[in-house]
């Protein structure tokens, strides 16, 4: 999942068990929409990508910076995790959000379009809910 500063998330996706965090960011980052508003300039990318350990990788750090984002990945071996906390609770809130539906705290659907479509619905009905208030 994807979220915006705020906690929104923009684009879901489902893979497989084994499938490594790197593998699929770049095409969760490729399927965030560009979003053109009625008022004020158009939005385009986003200008910082986020991430954890997980995600530290010199190749997706230039892969990054090739499409003019700045990455703010924390590095293995050298950032501590106290630090963790100061922009990771906004995806950790947003994944709470989303598991608040039950049917997705564990999967039953057999079919990873299924799950798909229901993570899809839940990011929406979130999304809807926060910006409605």
């Amino acid at each position: 999942m994807l979220s915006d500063a705020a906690g929104l998330p923009l684009v879901v996706g489902v893979s497989a068990a084994n499938t490594a965090d790197i593998e699929a960011f770049k095409p969760l980052f490729m399927a965030l929409p560009l979003i053109r508003s009625r008022r004020g300039p158009r939005r385009r990318r986003p200008d910082k990508a986020r991430a954890d350990k997980g995600y530290d990788s010199a190749e997706l750090r230039a892969w990054l910076r090739r499409r003019g984002v700045t990455p703010r990945i924390a590095r293995r071996g050298i950032e501590s995790s106290e630090r963790l906390g100061r922009h990771r609770w906004k995806i950790e809130r947003t994944i709470a959000w989303i598991f608040g539906y039950r049917r997705l705290t564990v999967r039953y659907e057999r079919s990873a379009n299924l799950f798909a479509a229901f993570l899809t619905l839940a990011a929406t009905l979130t999304c809807w809910k926060k910006l409605a208030t």
